[in-house]
């Protein structure tokens, strides 16, 4: 019996499972969006930021507002009230044109305006957040210590009661956009737990430096943020939390998004590989021609593919309500892994091109080394996914 069913559409190398048909209109038109967005404002001068060590936050901010994904994840306060999936997406677009540009975005929205969001009192969340939303204030995110970053819970970093204020001491290192913050969410030990307090730029005794010589994230600014007995006010104090929760709860929104992040700078490597492999010629014919360079094409393939439908499928577990923290563990996992497979495998596919910003792959390559450190170390969330299978903690 014949059937009449409609043939499956053509492969598309650059969606090779059709995972477009996965994605409700809407999802597709703000997908869309971003990615002109990048490829109009970032993918042109990228390259120049990633060797000159900067990144224009000040005119960016305003353009990524108006775009409305700063935040976008949140409801109310000027926040956008997108679905999660949709949140993912954007973080995929922006990290296509670089990571440190999905680090601005993601700093501000997942950790700085989450932590206001979530456990910030409604006078702070006025002041803030709309502002936030708009570009038109920046912020940061201060957990991670010289002698405390896979580990929290050893911070140095205090805070103590003088009268109604509160006394801040201590230093918070690799900060995303620190030196630019209009206020820091900085985490401190106290004698009644973890607390979170927002420090505005320019407060007495605070001050930033930036971290300079780095080979990764270079259109990014990476602070230290120094804290000399900072007094503040008890309103400066986030209320509604006093325990790791509060930041851990943060950096798990961020993770989320790296999820889909790294698949952006993955695929990203892939399109540069198979662009220049269909172009250059090598013994009369294209070198996507050899079985040798066909083998890490479809490899690349696999791993953008197969890390895209994770991403996705950790979307819809969000948003159904049903994402654990180890299911983000194994997302960032697994696809800043692949990502870095693939960044490594493209940067051999353009050969000495490779090594050069004329591309885009020594760059995501490079980027991609901070990315399988921050918010949680490769090492530890394999760690954490251990621990889920086994039922067993092997931390300490």
């Amino acid at each position: 019996m014949s059937s009449t069913a409609a043939a499956p559409p053509e492969i598309k190398p650059q969606d090779f499972l059709n995972v477009d048909h996965l994605l409700s209109d809407e999802e597709r038109d703000m997908r869309d969006s971003v990615r002109a967005f990048v490829n109009k404002e970032v993918v042109p001068y990228v390259g120049d930021w990633f060797e000159e060590g900067r990144v224009p936050v000040a005119e960016l901010a305003p353009k990524l507002g108006k775009l409305g994904v700063l935040g976008m994840h949140l409801t109310g306060y000027g926040c956008a009230g997108a679905s999660a999936t949709a949140y993912g997406l954007a973080c995929l677009e922006l990290e296509a044109g670089d990571s440190g540009i999905r680090s601005l975005v993601s700093v501000q929205g997942s950790l700085a305006m989450f932590a206001i969001w979530r456990w910030g009192s409604e006078e702070q969340k006025q002041e803030w957040l709309p502002r936030m939303a708009a570009g038109e204030a920046i912020g940061c995110f201060g957990l991670t210590e010289p002698d405390a970053g896979s580990d929290p819970a050893a911070m140095r970093t205090t805070a103590r009661r003088d009268g109604d204020d509160w006394i801040l001491h201590g230093s918070k290192m690799w900060i995303t956009n620190g030196s630019i913050s209009d206020v820091a969410v900085v985490w401190a030990r106290t004698d009644e737990g973890i607390k979170g307090f927002l420090v505005p730029k320019g407060t007495k005794g605070f001050t930033t430096q930036d971290i300079h010589k780095k080979m990764s994230l270079r259109a990014s600014v990476t602070s230290e943020l120094l804290l000399d007995d900072v007094r503040l006010p008890d309103s400066a104090r986030l209320p509604e939390v006093s325990s790791l929760r509060g930041p851990l709860s943060c950096l798990n929104e961020a993770r989320f998004g790296i999820v889909f992040g790294a698949i952006g700078a993955a695929r990203a490597c892939y399109e540069a590989a198979l662009d220049y492999a269909l172009s250059r010629e090598a013994f009369g014919r294209p070198i996507a021609a050899t079985q040798i360079q066909q083998s890490k094409l479809a490899q690349m393939a696999l791993d953008v593919n197969q890390g895209t439908l994770l991403a996705l499928h950790l979307g819809r577990m969000k948003d159904d309500n049903l994402l654990r923290n180890e299911h983000v563990s194994m997302g960032k996992l697994g696809n800043v892994d692949a990502a870095l497979r693939v960044a490594r495998s493209a940067r051999q596919v353009l050969g000495a091109n490779g090594v050069t910003l004329e591309y885009p792959v020594i760059r995501h390559m490079n980027n991609l080394e901070s990315v399988v450190t921050y918010e949680g170390t490769a090492d530890v969330h394999a760690l954490v996914v251990g621990g889920a299978v086994t039922g067993i903690q092997a931390f300490r």
